[in-house]
């Protein structure tokens, strides 16, 4: 009988993986080839920290298959019908994708495989909610998250599905998924050119890119920290985050699995509304695909370009502002290529409503960086820090530094883990700008590149102007 292709992509595990069981039930005694294919031009766009962890995640996947992961480089549209016609598989299933970019992949794809008489399937999603799905009452997609949330719930959470039964085929020739680490890739273009204006290490530590890793993060979250969730999330260094991202975004884990560990709790339900933001921003991407660059709901506000903003933005992103809490995040993005997600805001903030830059040069640096890099959940979540996206209080919500971090980290230590310069700089001005106008304490820590105050009331003054201009 024919062998039938599951082609892998953010979906990189064998539990709760219904394109792999539609695929089984289609080789019916046949083989299934897993193959993944590595596009040169959206490897280029992924960053250090993402190009190793899925380096892991596939190494970790192809011993988890017995070495039978086919893995190659290459247009997906031309590969993937290669490899059909190495393996004699009659039809290609994956899991759906709905990124502007993966929609058109898959378009392409599809084309090239109707040409040499092979089917492409698509079942699943790598969320919780298809995007698409959920439909208000006009039948339009929801623009606000609240109703989209309360809708999103009436539909349930079906229970994860076990690895199914079946054989796994071969190819002839594959690479190991290591050679990627070497393989060229482009410079940033677009809003991402701005990242090649700034100088930054590769990150020193990350998370462990395996099946076992994520089980044991999901079990360590469910067991010891989901209960106070709702309380402690906001805990700059505390343990009440989950960490999962990265194996969410890679799809090491479904969104299905982490929901069925967890449970009922009143943490546990807070954890299942973030996972749901997570599903209303693809689903907001799915109906706008321009959101992913454009902002929703312009408005008009003045930004800064040039020299000195193009200084600015690298003393952001290398975690050098002056200011406490902003560079504790920037410099835990530069090392672990993760932050937590207060930090993300706070740091997003400072640099749209202090620095008076383009949302895009941080969300491109966001996307340089980070290793769990969404392109829905970050884009659309920096329109919503800048008041240009999907938001009832826009624009002029502005992060004070200080007081985030009094609020937030008010023993300074995570202050004190990332910007170890200011450890022994007693508190409160370990928080404060410049860690209290120049401690002694402080050393070399750079004095503050703005003054927040001063800042905020030219965001506000820049909002008012590009009303009248309206």
């Amino acid at each position: 009988m024919p062998t039938t292709l599951l082609w892998f992509r953010r979906d990189l595990r064998l539990e709760d993986h219904l394109a792999l069981h539609h695929a089984a039930r289609l080789a019916a005694g046949s083989s299934v080839v897993g193959c993944f294919v590595v596009d040169p031009r959206l490897l280029g766009t992924a960053g250090v920290a993402r190009r190793h962890f899925l380096a892991g995640a596939l190494g970790d996947l192809a011993e988890r298959m017995d070495g039978a992961l086919v893995l190659r480089v290459g247009d997906p549209a031309k590969v993937v019908a290669e490899v059909c016609a190495e393996v004699g598989a009659s039809v290609v299933v994956a899991t759906g994708e709905h990124s502007p970019a993966g929609s058109a992949r898959d378009a392409r794809v599809q084309a090239a495989l109707r040409a040499a008489g092979i089917d492409l399937e698509l079942v699943d999603s790598n969320y919780l909610v298809e995007p698409g799905i959920v439909r208000s009452g006009s039948g339009s997609g929801f623009k606000v998250f609240t109703p989209y949330y309360k809708a999103a719930r009436e539909l349930g959470v079906p229970a994860p599905f076990p690895v199914p039964d079946l054989r796994w085929g071969r190819a002839p020739s594959s690479i190991a998924p290591v050679e990627l680490l070497s393989a060229p890739v482009t410079a940033p273009s677009g809003p991402r050119s701005i990242c090649s204006t700034v100088a930054a290490p590769p990150p020193a530590a990350l998370p462990e890119a395996s099946h076992r890793a994520a089980i044991a993060r999901l079990d360590a979250f469910a067991s010891q920290a989901v209960d106070g969730y709702a309380t402690d999330r906001d805990v700059l260094e505390g343990t009440g985050t989950s960490r999962l991202s990265p194996y969410l975004r890679f799809g090491l884990l479904h969104p299905r699995q982490v929901v069925a560990a967890l449970g009922q709790s009143e943490g546990a339900v807070a954890f299942h509304r973030q996972l749901c933001w997570r599903d209303f921003y693809a689903d907001v991407l799915f109906h706008t695909p321009a959101a992913l660059w454009d902002d929703l709901h312009p408005t008009g506000v003045e930004v800064d370009t040039g020299p000195l903003a193009t200084e600015r933005f690298g003393a952001w992103a290398l975690g050098q502002t002056g200011y406490p809490a902003v560079d504790a995040g920037m410099r835990q993005l530069l090392a672990e290529g993760s932050m937590h997600n207060r930090a993300r805001m706070l740091c997003a903030s400072f640099l749209v409503k202090d620095l008076h830059l383009d949302w895009r040069w941080g969300a491109a640096w966001f996307a340089e960086r980070l290793v769990d890099f969404d392109p829905a959940s970050n884009n659309c979540g920096w329109q919503w820090v800048a008041g240009v996206g999907t938001d009832a209080s826009p624009y002029h919500r502005i992060f004070n530094p200080t007081l985030q971090a009094q609020r937030f980290d008010p023993e300074g230590r995570y202050v004190a883990r990332w910007v170890p310069e200011l450890a022994e700089v007693p508190l409160p001005q370990r928080l404060e700008p410049g860690a209290g106008g120049g401690s002694l304490f402080a050393g070399s820590y750079p004095a503050p590149v703005v003054d927040h105050g001063t800042e905020r009331a030219v965001a506000l003054e820049r909002l008012a102007a590009a009303k009248v201009r309206r």
